[in-house]
């Protein structure tokens, strides 16, 4: 991949995410309740505690940063970063509501150096790495910024075998689409970071060590499939932007479709998609 691909890649997911910033962050409630085991595991797994300096990256708007703080208490600090503007503006306006005073807000991109060296305890990422052209420096600005011993815990989806309902989502979409079907590896994929091992070896290449990974099983739970599409037509920039280009009724069509295909996960206790997500942490 090209500097220029590079660029572009990482473009097209700042307006993809500035578009969906509004329903990505109306959805807290639902993303919250699918995540809370997720998010306390992963705070464990980077060994957050009180008082430390916690870097939250790829924050998006912010509902995990709000759990960072909690965890550090008042006498510890939260540095969220994300890559688009209007979810920082809603993670600043979403701290400020709850009355936290305790969390710096920023707009970053995660593959770049952050000014601030060895100054963390702690880092984390949810669900944001493995929509990256290059991961593998985020990891690298995130171990420079990290102080000796800290560790740095990324939650990612597993692979298509682990996440069914994903899988069946994207294949709906591109071929509406009229396009090929993707590889789930390419950089920037919801999948691209899943498998056996694939993160663990990206970490261990940037240097950081005792690595390991866990995986979770997290049924996206609602009580009908319909609800489920409702939180995707609002806050899935991914699948938004493959289906822009589709006139209204083709759009429509494609999500009545991605309706139909995801109602196998309905059943007598609502709908329950299958979703398997990693955690995998290093030490600097």
């Amino acid at each position: 991949m090209t500097i220029q691909d590079n660029t572009a890649l990482t473009d097209a997911i700042r307006a993809q995410w500035d578009g969906a910033a509004d329903g990505w962050d109306g959805q807290e409630p639902v993303l919250r309740a699918w995540l809370a085991d997720t998010t306390t595991a992963m705070l464990d797994m980077a060994r957050v505690s009180p008082g430390q300096s916690v870097l939250d990256v790829a924050a998006g708007a912010g509902g995990q940063s709000l759990d960072v703080a909690a965890r550090v208490g008042a006498a510890g600090r939260v540095m969220a970063t994300d890559l688009v503007p209007d979810l920082v503006k809603r993670l600043k306006h979403r701290a400020q509501q709850a009355g936290v005073a305790n969390i710096d807000a920023r707009v970053a991109d995660a593959e770049e150096a952050l000014t601030e060296v060895a100054q963390f305890d702690a880092a984390v990422s949810r669900l944001g790495m493995m929509l990256m052209a290059h991961p593998d420096r985020c990891l690298a600005s995130v171990r420079q910024a990290l102080k000796p011993g800290a560790a740095f815990c990324a939650v990612v989806f597993d692979g298509p075998e682990g996440n069914p309902c994903l899988r069946i989502l994207m294949a709906t979409a591109q071929r509406h689409a009229g396009r090929p079907p993707r590889d789930p590896l390419a950089a920037g994929g919801l999948l691209s970071l899943g498998g056996t091992g694939r993160l663990d070896a990206l970490f261990q290449a940037a240097g950081y060590h005792d690595v390991t990974t866990r995986a979770i099983e997290a049924p996206f739970r609602l009580p009908r499939v319909e609800d489920y599409v409702a939180f995707l037509l609002a806050a899935a920039a991914p699948v938004r932007a493959i289906l822009s280009d589709l006139s209204d009724s083709a759009r429509a069509a494609a999500w009545q479709d991605i309706t139909d295909q995801l109602s196998v996960f309905q059943g007598k206790e609502g709908w329950v998609g299958p979703n398997r997500l990693l955690l995998t942490a290093g030490t600097r």
